[in-house]
């Protein structure tokens, strides 16, 4: 099989594209001590990027805040969040989610 030039460039340059802002901030912050303020701060990121998502999913459909009364994705996150917060276990926030949506839909 031939690899054209063409092809083999825009490859090579999709991995860097993908490989160098992974790669670059692991060697530049493992040579640098992060002050305590700096690791707290860092430890909210996933909770604020999960946060965003799960809020976008629950209240914005068409782009559009989405009709509370209508909603069932977000009465179903009502049991859902109640489990997680509870029990702190994943399997059973995910079980109480996929169970709750399916009856949501299934009746509405």
């Amino acid at each position: 099989m031939e690899v054209r030039p063409d092809i083999f460039l825009i490859i090579f340059g999709a991995a860097l594209v993908t490989f160098l802002p992974r790669v670059l901030p692991l060697m530049l912050l493992s040579r640098i001590a992060i002050p305590e303020w700096g690791m707290r701060w860092l430890s909210y990121v996933p909770i604020a990027v999960m946060a965003a998502l799960v809020a976008q999913e629950l209240f914005i459909e068409g782009g559009k805040f989405a009709a509370l009364s209508t909603n069932v994705e977000l009465i179903a996150a009502l049991p859902t969040f109640w489990v997680a917060v509870k029990t702190r276990s994943l399997l059973g926030t995910v079980v109480t989610g996929v169970v709750s949506l399916m009856l949501l839909r299934l009746l509405f």
